[in-house]
């Protein structure tokens, strides 16, 4: 292993691994323009034709899922907190089945592309609209971010050159989105899911040859304090404890897996709803597996440096810094394998941008342009969907470079992110769950919920909670060789103790709600505005005359949306079923909607694409 500090650069090797990752994710762009005829219609551009199946969607789920953000981050908050973050594999289980039991059958049932779609049939064309600019906005930012932060990360500890992997990675995602459409970017997830893993098991095999094998590795864990897996602490503004991460994880990425257009759209493009089902299930395998070797890898480095900490030490300047410093510092003597890693953060960035890219001419074309310009042929749409993938990853590059100039404010725009998909989660539930909740009261739950959510967000990065909040772990400086140290600084000094200074010299300057309000755990911010959405909107339209309405069910989530009740309660199923048939016939859609038993212009909502051949039955329950 290298001198602390003194862990070389990148060589010619490194750069030709990195190159072969952009230029095979090119490559599949190229054939899926081509092949099968190449992309003649909106459908096939931005659903693949409907016709996936459930192991790529799922990789490519899971992919987009492990943005270079988890490549980086996961390892680092291991390293400094401990492993309590692997309680995480909990949460993605509840938000998998959540996901697909609930949120994915009303989706998949209607046929449609742009989850804001739901929200015209649901409600009206204005409550679609301002989900639609809710999302493109927080993609837009989250997608700029997405592409500079970790070039800049790994630019400053390998000397990897920023602009031009920014501009690189830009080009080639959105060369093979332009070109492909949804199956060039889920083919493409498929090849860098194994890039990630990968680049990810060079460093952990690395490690532990390093460390002379696994049993090491665990003990300077263990006795570091960083096997923290159970702490149930209940206080909300603990940033990580059991409960946050249960809870409000749950809410968090049930946001994005239940209803973020980028997951759904995948998902939904699968030809039946047992492979879009399946897809998230075998996506919940590739997530374990993914946060199993983020764990191991911060644990990992933290027996490598538990002597020495790069960060206290100011070898570098950021925690997102520290897995790049670990891979170029123990694979220095593998040409090509520091470049490896450095291909599997990178594919983390592509597989995730490429994602949004697609999911943003989704409901562009969707919600913008189709419903407004009913005549144009599915040709034209195809070619505007793929100009509008173009335009939108110009954009995005654009974006990464505003990023740049942003300073302080990305992790600001990062947590506006999250802050919008908690009340958007709310306003899908409140379509999903209440019948009786009408377009006044969602519209007025969405725009308190994201009031109130945005509130929380903007105070807390104002007045970031004390470092105490976090439980940072015990890092030494003690074993490091070096002598320019600032002789006032304790080798040995814990961070709880800086904390505690901190605490002293911040107490008289921050607000009464800086200590409570503004400190709760980020992972709540979701959850305060799911509630508080699905609240106002329920109390509004109870007031407005919300139970005079009468919905379509096929707008409702229903018992006969649980697969498994048919295998538990044959008998009970059949008379539910045709109990709900005969019902079906008697709910009528209320005047105000446009679209009376027809869906939208879209040609995936005509009365023979909603005829499901596999059961036998109509989608909407209404016969011909």
């Amino acid at each position: 292993m290298a001198v602390p500090g003194d862990i070389g650069s990148f060589t010619v090797w490194d750069y030709l691994v990195f190159a072969f990752m952009l230029l095979i994710s090119a490559v599949i762009g190229i054939y899926y323009a081509f092949a099968g005829g190449g992309q003649k219609t909106s459908k096939d551009f931005l659903m693949g034709g409907r016709s996936m199946t459930a192991v790529p969607v799922a990789l490519s789920l899971t992919a987009s899922f492990m943005s270079a953000v988890t490549v980086l981050g996961t390892p680092a908050e291991v390293y400094r907190f401990g492993a309590m973050f692997s309680i995480f594999a909990i949460t993605y289980t509840f938000v998998v089945v959540i996901s697909s039991e609930v949120y994915l059958p009303v989706f998949y049932r209607l046929g449609i592309t742009s989850t804001y779609e739901y929200l015209e049939l649901r409600f009206n064309k204005f409550v679609r609209l301002i989900g639609t600019i809710m999302f493109i906005i927080q993609t837009i930012l989250y997608t700029g971010i997405v592409i500079y932060a970790p070039a800049l990360a790994l630019n400053q500890v390998t000397g990897f050159h920023l602009w031009g992997a920014v501009v690189a990675t830009g080009v080639v995602c959105t060369f093979y989105c332009t070109l492909g459409g949804l199956k060039a970017v889920v083919w493409t997830d498929v090849f860098q899911v194994g890039i990630m893993v990968a680049g990810f098991s060079s460093v952990i095999i690395r490690a532990v040859v390093v460390q002379g094998g696994i049993e090491p590795i665990l003990n300077d864990s263990y006795y570091g304090d960083r096997l923290n897996f159970w702490d149930f602490n209940p206080s909300p503004l603990q940033r990580h404890s059991f409960w946050t991460i249960i809870i409000g994880g749950t809410f968090t990425w049930t946001g994005i897996y239940g209803v973020n257009q980028s997951q759904v759209q995948r998902y939904i493009a699968c030809k039946s709803r047992f492979h879009a089902k399946m897809s998230l299930y075998v996506n919940l395998v590739g997530l374990w597996a993914i946060l199993s070797c983020a764990v191991l890898s911060g644990l990992a480095m933290y027996s490598v440096y538990k002597d020495c900490d790069p960060w206290t030490a100011k070898f570098v300047s950021a925690p997102d810094q520290l897995m790049p410093y670990l891979a170029l510092d123990i694979l220095r003597d593998y040409p090509g394998l520091p470049g490896l890693f450095v291909a599997c953060a990178y594919s983390g960035t592509l597989s995730t941008v490429s994602s949004s890219i697609n999911a943003l001419a989704a409901v562009t074309v969707e919600d913008l342009v189709k419903p407004y310009f009913k005549s144009l042929s599915e040709t034209k749409l195809s070619w505007i969907s793929k100009g509008t993938s173009f335009l939108y990853g110009a954009v995005c590059i654009g974006m990464a470079g505003l990023a740049s100039l942003m300073g302080g404010l990305l992790q600001a725009a990062l947590s506006i992110f999250g802050m919008i998909g908690g009340p958007l989660l709310g306003l899908f539930s409140l379509g999903i769950f209440f019948p009786f909740v009408n377009s006044l009261g969602a519209l007025v739950g969405l725009l308190v919920g994201f009031t109130i959510s945005l509130w929380v967000g903007i105070g807390a990065q104002l007045y970031p909670p004390l470092p105490i909040s976090s439980l940072p772990k015990y890092l030494s400086v003690e074993g490091c060789n070096f002598t320019t140290i600032d002789s006032n600084w304790t080798l040995t000094t814990a961070l709880p103790s800086v904390t505690e200074t901190i605490l002293e010299a911040q107490v008289g300057e921050r607000p009464e709600l800086a200590d409570n309000w503004y400190s709760l755990s980020y992972l709540y911010f979701s959850t305060i505005g799911t509630i508080i959405t699905i609240i106002i909107g329920i109390i509004a339209s109870l007031l407005s005359g919300g139970l005079k309405q009468n919905i379509n069910r096929d707008f409702l989530l229903t018992c006969q949306d649980f697969d498994y009740l048919k295998v538990l309660l044959p008998s009970s199923w059949g008379k539910y079923n045709e109990k709900e048939k005969v019902e079906g016939l008697n709910w009528k859609i209320r005047d105000s909607d446009p679209y009376p038993d027809k869906g939208t212009d879209n040609p995936a909502f005509n009365h023979m694409e909603l005829y499901s051949t596999e059961h036998n039955e109509k989608a909407n329950g209404i016969n011909p």
